[in-house]
């Protein structure tokens, strides 16, 4: 981009020597100030080459675009819900908009329920919070932040899984360049893949053309915290694609085609090794930092990599805060590379550190 001194030395350079130019002069001061609303002009015209380019755009106006030339429209978000179970006095009320918590993340009833001789009621509640915020192990819904009449306690017995993030920029785009990259049409593999992904909560997709015979298709599902799907996500996308699996045309999928969906299937990574901490850190503390860094790493390559790297999770665990080093690190009870089908994500089952 030119700047101010460059274009006033043209501007100064396109006026005869005959004038006087020097600096003070009538004719430097008169343009002084038209070369600095020139870099400005300069600088928004680059910005708005920059856009051109759709990798450079971000938020509102990466969607547009996308939702102008394709017509793929963003994920939103959506809330964490399940049951939790209600123990307190026989008759006891639980209404709508009554909180539950875990920790410091809040739920709300979205049901009206009494409770039943044994004192107990399944209630469906709802996180506060958009995302995968609401996400949370059984038995982490304990806490009644708010005194209930004749409730005593509260607990969920099934993990809460189904709370999503906003797509992504990255996925967005991602979305974007499978749509016009892979010709998805006259219902082929592309296609199928497309229509699954549609489905919020859907973080990726293989299709398996004639899995079962003429006119049927399998697709293999992931949710968008890259995990194995749920029945009710399963459903939806089923849904969506070929309702009852009945190949009627009564979805996307044309008529004829039988589609079955499916989650994919889970391979636990259990590692082990023995670690050198950092000062203030237990082996508990260190773990869970462990825990994390190689979960985000089996999240980044599910679906893409038929391979876990045993060199790949040292590294991570390297990476981890609270680990100086480690040494004999052993991944499902070998030291090598683990082999994922391609109908299989892994998923970290247990970290010890000896």
């Amino acid at each position: 981009m030119k700047n101010t001194e460059t274009i006033h030395k043209e501007m100064m350079d396109a006026i005869s020597n005959e004038y006087q130019k020097s600096e003070g002069s009538f004719l430097f001061d008169a343009t002084k100030p038209a070369a600095i609303q020139l870099e400005k002009v300069y600088s928004e015209v680059d910005e708005v080459k920059e856009k051109l380019n759709i990798d450079n755009l971000k938020g509102d106006e990466l969607e547009m675009r996308v939702y102008q030339r394709t017509g793929i429209e963003r994920k939103l978000a959506t809330r964490a819900t399940d049951f939790v179970e209600v123990i307190g006095q026989k008759a006891s009320m639980i209404n709508v908009g009554d909180k539950v918590a875990a920790d410091t993340i809040f739920y709300s009833a979205i049901e009206s329920a009494i409770l039943n001789d044994e004192g107990k009621a399944t209630v469906l509640v709802e996180c506060d919070l958009e995302g995968s915020a609401g996400n949370v192990p059984v038995g982490a819904i304990k806490l009644l932040p708010v005194t209930l009449s004749g409730i005593v306690s509260v607990v969920n017995h099934v993990p809460f899984t189904n709370g999503y993030d906003a797509e992504s920029d990255e996925d967005l785009l991602k979305r974007y360049y499978e749509k016009i990259l892979t010709p998805a049409t006259s219902n082929n593999k592309y296609h199928y893949r497309n229509w699954a992904k549609e489905v919020v909560g859907v973080g990726d997709a293989k299709v398996f053309p004639l899995w079962d015979g003429p006119n049927t298709v399998k697709v293999v599902i992931v949710d968008a915290n890259m995990q194995p799907a749920t029945q009710e996500l399963i459903e939806k996308v089923q849904e969506h694609i070929d309702p009852g699996g009945t190949g009627l045309g009564d979805g996307q999928s044309s008529l004829g085609a039988f589609c079955t969906v499916v989650s994919a299937t889970t391979k636990a990574i259990d590692i082990s090794f023995t670690a050198t901490l950092a000062q203030g850190y237990t082996k508990e503390l260190a773990s869970q930092n462990v825990n994390k860094k190689v979960t985000d790493y089996l999240k980044e390559i599910a679906f893409e990599q038929g391979v876990i790297s045993y060199g790949r999770i040292g590294y991570e665990i390297l990476e981890s805060e609270g680990i100086i080093d480690y040494e004999n690190l052993i991944v499902n009870g070998s030291t090598s590379n683990i082999s994922v089908t391609e109908e299989e994500i892994a998923i970290l089952g247990g970290v010890t550190i000896d």
